[in-house]
C-alpha cells in the first residue's frame, strides 16, 4: 500500500472511534434513533478495515 492506502485505515479507525463516542452522547441526549445509527456506522467502518486488513 501507499500514499493514501497507507493513512485509510488509521483514519477510519478514528473516525469510528468519533462515532461511537458521538452516538453514546446523542443517546444520552434523548436522540436514540440518531445514536443508534452512529453506533452501526462505527461498526461499518470497523468492518471495513477488518476487510481492508486482509
Amino acid at each position: 500500500m501507499e500514499g493514501i492506502a497507507q493513512a485509510a485505515p488509521a483514519l477510519a479507525m478514528l473516525a469510528a472511534f468519533a462515532c461511537v463516542a458521538g452516538g453514546v452522547v446523542t443517546i444520552r441526549r434523548g436522540d436514540r434513533s440518531k445514536g443508534v445509527l452512529m453506533l452501526v456506522m462505527a461498526a461499518v467502518l470497523v468492518g471495513n478495515v477488518l476487510i481492508w486488513m486482509v
